[in-house]
């Protein structure tokens, strides 16, 4: 059974259609810009740009990243240029690029979260904003209030006050109930929710016997984390009617829809960029192959239908 007409690969996250369901991780990516050259920025779904406090920050000193199998720990420690060298000179690459920008919002403080979404609101194409309550490797904000019910939700409400763009808090894997802080950032008023960010992590040089990150502990990405994160995306999609934005260690378009069947409706995809900046195009053509061959006619048909009663008997 296949399709004689092209899939609708679009999606909704809360006002905000996507052209596809691909987007490119804050973090990975860059600005976006960087990759100009290798990628067009126009056929991706959403690029979410690196994660921006409102003052510059020089992150951690090296080593920054280390090779695991199957992945990478990092403790970039949110190296950023602020948001107003953002939208003085990002963002009108972006836009000339006709990218659809989601902005990655870090903060040590409540107030701060709030400030940037106002000074973001007030921007020109900025599509949504993602609230980064959940990186790993910063001793300050951020993952305070990430593991924290009381905390996310008390971000995400005061967030949701200030803007009318879609609100996205970017959840942490390194809880007991993730799906708990799903339906927290869903009552503070979330339009979706992202997961997961990288779990914690550890790497040491067994001569010198010293940790090989000099934040001694960084966040792990990779396909190693690939199948926690969908059963964590399965989760949350169960205990939530927002949307969820699905991440962690897709490399392939059968990763992609591995996410989306579990309960994604959109995917980011990170460290895999790193491997082969030229991804996009194979992980589109991938999604769209399936489609057609198994006859499904919108890519938002798939999301959730994983089918998990128990096989019939034959016989």
């Amino acid at each position: 059974m296949g399709l004689t007409a092209p899939p609708d690969l679009s999606v909704r996250i809360g006002s905000l259609t996507l052209a596809n369901p691909l987007i490119a991780a804050s973090g990975c990516f860059g600005y976006g810009v960087e990759y100009a050259e290798v990628a067009d920025l126009s056929t991706l779904g959403g690029v979410a740009v690196k994660g921006l406090f409102l003052a510059e920050r020089q992150g951690h000193p090296p080593q920054r990243i280390v090779e695991t199998p199957s992945g990478m720990i990092n403790a970039i420690g949110l190296q950023g240029i602020g948001v107003h060298r953002f939208i003085a000179e990002k963002l009108p690459e972006l836009r000339a690029l006709h990218a659809t920008v989601i902005v990655n919002i870090c903060g040590t403080t409540l107030d701060e979260y709030v400030e940037l979404a106002r000074i973001l609101s007030d921007a020109e194409d900025v599509a949504a904003l993602e609230l980064n309550i959940s990186c790993p490797n910063i001793k300050e904000g951020g993952i305070t209030f990430g593991c924290s019910l009381h905390g996310t939700f008390d971000v995400v409400s005061a967030v949701r006050k200030v803007t009318r763009l879609p609100v996205i808090p970017k959840l942490t894997p390194n809880v007991t109930d993730v799906a708990s802080f799903a339906k927290a950032s869903e009552d503070a008023g979330a339009d979706a929710v992202s997961l997961v960010n990288t779990f914690l992590a550890m790497a040491i040089d067994v001569e010198t016997r010293r940790p090989k990150l000099s934040n001694v502990m960084g966040g792990l990405s990779g396909p190693a984390i690939r199948p926690i994160a969908v059963r964590m995306v399965y989760e949350c999609h169960r205990a939530v009617k927002i949307p969820v934005i699905g991440m962690g260690g897709i490399a392939s378009a059968r990763d992609v829809l591995e996410f989306l069947i579990a309960g994604a409706t959109a995917v980011q995809v990170g460290t895999a960029n790193f491997a082969d900046p030229f991804i996009w195009a194979k992980l589109l053509d991938g999604v769209t192959s399936y489609l057609q061959r198994h006859g499904v006619a919108r890519v938002a048909d798939l999301t959730g239908s994983v089918n998990t009663s128990a096989p019939q008997k034959h016989g």
